[in-house]
């Protein structure tokens, strides 16, 4: 999969999907009050410029990427880990994906969550059993969310060819992502 999931500047080629998917969230029906304060404070869509949204979707990457290994150490059974599996595999290539595009274009990516996404894995860590499966579920959904509207607005307004590619590629994985917790965090 090749999606990113985060909020501000760049992490790497996966990060700059999953960040397209965590600035963009307009639906938060799903989510309880402390996931939706712990992300609220990322980038909004789309970007100024192609730099600015390929370093936050590289950051995305890695909120999605980092976040879902955290729930996997911590244990996470079902459908929580194996979306978290899927999350790691899918992300990592978005990141690559990205990574490809940035170097042509001299963008340097950032390799870590960005500072909101530390502060949610800091009140992850802390929780255990269903209160973190559900609590990473309704993450997921908000973040996918804001990446996915970050991503399609952010076509519209760039010229790059490569950047439309990337975009054209990685938003379907990010709208399936999204679908896919959608449904589940529902159920938990």
């Amino acid at each position: 999969m090749t999606s990113a999931c985060s909020n501000d500047s760049a992490t790497t080629t996966s990060d700059s999907a999953m960040d397209t998917e965590n600035s963009a969230m307009n639906d938060t029906s799903a989510m309880d009050a402390p996931a939706m304060n712990m992300a609220s404070d990322t980038a909004t869509a789309p970007h100024a410029t192609d730099e600015e949204f390929m370093k936050s979707a590289a950051h995305s990457d890695q909120n999605e990427i980092q976040l879902s290994k955290l729930v996997l150490e911590k244990g996470v059974t079902g459908m929580a880990k194996d979306h978290a599996n899927q999350m790691v595999t899918d992300h990592t290539k978005s990141t690559a994906d990205l990574k490809a595009i940035a170097q042509k274009k001299n963008v340097t990516l950032p390799t870590d969550m960005d500072a909101a996404h530390k502060a949610i894995a800091t009140t992850m860590q802390n929780l255990s059993g269903k209160d973190l499966e559900t609590q990473y579920m309704q993450q997921m959904v908000l973040d996918h969310q804001k990446t996915l509207n970050t991503m399609q607005a952010h076509e519209k307004m760039t010229q790059d060819a490569e950047l439309k590619g990337f975009i054209a590629k990685t938003a379907p994985v990010v709208q399936n992502h999204l679908t896919m917790f959608k449904q589940h965090a529902g159920a938990m």
